[in-house]
């Protein structure tokens, strides 16, 4: 079972990590990830428990949960918003509504972080007015004369109180409670920085201002108010800055919501249409659907046919042709004519709404990279912290006097300098961006490790039905062996496999519907995967499939059959034989037809570096002539479902990368013990259990998309990391002042802020340039 919860309160990675730690001390509880960049946390749960518990979990790290989301039995993007505690952010304490309300209608969790972002705005420019004045008052002395000089300092302290304590008001908070728990973060340094700041500028404006104090060798020194006033703004900035470009980065999401047709019309057993809200219509329904709407559900189309745009959901450019019994995804839009339609899925099972809960499940999840990031980020802290303490013992032993002051400063400068935001920001919000991106293309990225792994594949096995060809083969040859006639060969091998879900034979099914063939019934039926069926018609055994199946029963082949068979599977196409226990009666050929991107495809693979391979049932000829279309030199023939994955293992055991592509049903073994597994989805016919990564169309350049946008994300991530380690190597002795010495630099603790504040916007902002990725 799982459930995510939303979050806020959260500053940088440091708070995930408190959470985390608290949630998975709870018995029950099998995993907990708190993903930083979207807020929201994401326990796996061993048995049930009462939300209230995780809840207790989070406040006692400092942080407040505001909407659960349970995945197993609520309506997905709905949430659980009862028995929330508000107070602290002016919302309502208690809601007695029913626990699932829509989305869009009432998202708290939506409408908090909206207030915190504004509340973080209007802290900006309190903080920005209060900073212009404090470095007036503290540099302007000779232009602001006429105001004395106590009522100066007095003024000075009463700004940087508010700043301090009000603008700052989340770092003091968040301080406590790490400093409770005993796990530093973010807070802990900002609040220790400009603390220290503030509180050395109160004391020597008091000894200032009371003239009992003037004598006092502490009342010698200048008041820093600018640095308790001015770091604090520019983090806030920060703060402000890296809330918007998150929510940028989590648009993915918003947008899909959007896409649900909020009303549908119902088709009433009388004949009358009436109009109903999206979440009354029940599984059966027939709907009506106009010319330009969206499709309201996940159906099948019951009289008509139109042309609809699926673009939305699947990536496809072009609309698709549907007629009667086809199958039409809920949120896509009829661009053609009206028809009616049957409901087959409502609510979190439409194929939208699965999206959307994959989409959010590998946004919350943790790439395998973000592992060695949440390590350093545990001891980061309490390092920085050691060496501002040995940076201001080293300045009151050795620098210049003023000594403290030099000490106070410098320490100061290393504290609000560190910061561990863009290394926590570095994997989620790239993660959050490239799963959004994919989501937008009609790939569905399942977790976060699917996306990193997908970035590392040097090796691409394409199943041949389905992926290189579509999978809707036709019966193009007939050869009578036997007395029979073509229409009885067809009839038989037709009736045998009437039962058969392979799409060959429905081939051949489809066949003989079309030429008014009655098929008869047959008993003792039985299908041997990969191979063919077998079943009584009349009391007579029928054997009806590959060459492996027939040799199965040992039937003699004239010699003159093999030759027409040779000649077939020369031009590609898969043998069908049809055989009694004794003798063959004939054979059928079936054609499959290649993709129209199927060769773009290798093209654009093998230009990523890709080695590619098919791999087939089909025996060594027909493969062959169907790889050479394609332009694959690696084939593998004659391969049964059961030994597909065998091929993949074999191919790892050589030291290769692997990306499984198939249909996700026959293929599932291969999928899953593949690198990675990506299934080619048709429609609502998606494989999301065995694959790291679906698409939603059968369009296969949707592979090499996937494989470009997770390759484009681990570069992005590696670059975020790379930035944001350099960042604090380059900035933290800087600020503790090894170039002074030699060149008398220091780094000012206004200048800290600020590089604190933008290095983790540049992160972010580095990420989002995901969005603009052109395929």
């Amino acid at each position: 079972m799982k459930k995510t919860f939303q979050i806020i309160g959260m500053d940088c990675a440091s708070c995930a990590v408190s959470i985390e730690h608290s949630v998975k001390k709870i018995n029950g509880v099998k995993d907990a990830n708190v993903n930083y960049a979207s807020e929201k946390l994401f326990v796996d749960f061993e048995k049930e428990i009462n939300d209230q518990e995780i809840k207790e979990a989070v406040k006692r790290t400092g942080y407040e949960v505001v909407a659960v989301s349970d995945h197993a039995s609520m309506d997905h993007g709905q949430m659980d918003h009862s028995k929330m505690d508000h107070a602290e952010h002016g919302e309502p304490k208690q809601h007695n509504s029913p626990n699932v309300v829509g989305h869009e209608e009432h998202d708290h969790a939506k409408m908090l972080s909206e207030a915190e972002t504004k509340m973080l705005k209007n802290k900006f420019w309190f903080g920005t007015i209060a900073s212009l004045i404090t470095l007036v008052l503290s540099f302007g002395k000779s232009y602001i004369g006429f105001i004395p000089k106590d009522f100066n300092l007095a003024l000075l302290i009463i700004l940087a109180t508010a700043v301090e304590f009000w603008v700052g008001k989340q770092f003091w908070r968040g301080a406590y409670f790490e400093f409770k728990n005993f796990r530093l973060g973010m807070d802990s340094l900002v609040a220790l920085g400009t603390g220290a700041a503030y509180f050395f500028s109160v004391v020597v404006a008091v000894f200032n201002i009371i003239p009992a104090f003037n004598n006092f060798f502490i009342a010698k020194f200048e008041p820093y108010f600018d640095v308790a006033v001015v770091v604090t703004t520019f983090i806030v900035l920060g703060k402000f800055l890296e809330a918007r470009a998150k929510g940028s980065a989590s648009e993915a999401i918003k947008k899909l919501l959007k896409l649900q047709a909020k009303i549908a019309h119902h088709i009433m057993p009388d004949g009358s249409i009436h109009d109903i809200d999206i979440n009354d219509v029940k599984v059966g329904d027939i709907l009506l659907v106009k010319q330009g709407e969206k499709i309201p559900v996940d159906g099948v189309i019951f009289e008509g046919v139109t042309s609809i745009d699926q673009s939305m959901v699947t990536g496809e450019s072009l609309p698709v042709d549907k007629k009667e019994g086809d199958k039409v995804i809920g949120a896509t839009i009829n661009k053609s004519e009206l028809f009616k339609m049957k409901a087959t899925k409502i609510g979190k099972d439409t194929f939208l709404s699965q999206i959307i809960k994959i989409v959010e499940e590998a946004q919350a999840s943790k790439a395998p990279i973000q592992k060695l990031v949440d390590k350093i980020t545990g001891v980061f802290v309490p390092i920085v912290i050691g060496i501002a303490l040995i940076t201001f013992t080293v300045w009151m032993i050795l620098g210049p006097e003023p000594r403290f002051v030099y000490a106070l400063i410098n320490a100061v400068a290393v504290l609000v300098v560190a910061c561990p935001c863009a290394l926590g920001l570095a994997t989620p919000i790239a993660v959050i961006t490239g799963t959004g991106k994919g989501a937008e293309s009609g790939i569905i990225i399942r977790n976060a490790g699917s996306l990193e792994t997908a970035g590392k594949i040097n090796t691409v096995v394409l199943d041949k039905t389905g992926t290189i060809t579509k999978g809707e083969p036709a019966i193009t040859d007939i050869i009578v062996v036997d007395k029979l006639s073509e229409e009885d060969l067809l009839q038989i091998g037709a009736s045998l496999d009437q039962n058969s879900s392979h799409p060959i034979g429905k081939a051949v099914v489809l066949k003989a519907k079309s030429e008014n063939i009655k098929l008869k019934p047959v008993s003792q039926f039985s299908t041997t995967l990969g191979k063919g069926v077998k079943g009584k018609i009349e009391n007579k055994e029928y054997i009806f499939g590959s060459k492996k199946i027939i040799g199965d029963y040992q039937v003699d082949f004239p010699t003159q059959l093999l030759h027409s068979i040779e000649e077939l599977e020369k031009q590609g196409k898969t043998v069908l034989i049809l055989s009694d226990t004794k003798k063959i009666l004939g054979i059928m050929a079936v054609a499959d037809t290649l993709k129209e991107s199927a060769k773009e495809t290798v093209d654009k693979l093998k230009k990523l570096g890709m080695d590619v391979w098919m791999i087939t049932g089909d025996n060594e000829r027909t493969a062959h002539a169907i790889a050479e279309k394609v332009d694959i030199k690696n084939v593998l023939a004659s391969v049964l479902p059961e030994q597909k994955s065998q091929k993949v293992k074999e191919l790892q055991d050589k030291g290769f990368v692997v990306a499984m592509v198939g249909d996700g049903i026959n293929d599932a073994p291969a999928l899953t013990q593949a690198d990675i597994g990506i299934a080619i989805g048709t429609g609502t016919d998606i494989a999301i259990e065995s694959a790291g990564i679906t698409l939603a169309s059968g369009d296969p350049v949707g592979v090499y998309k996937a494989i470009l946008l997770s390759r484009k994300t681990l570069k992005n991530i590696k670059q975020n990391l790379f930035w944001a380690y350099a960042y604090n190597i380059a900035l933290i002795p800087v600020a503790a002042g090894v170039l002074y010495p030699a060149f008398g630099l220091l780094l000012n603790p206004i200048l800290a802020g600020a590089a604190m504040a933008f290095s983790s916007l540049s992160v972010v902002l580095n990420s989002l340039r995901l969005k603009r990725i052109k395929f």
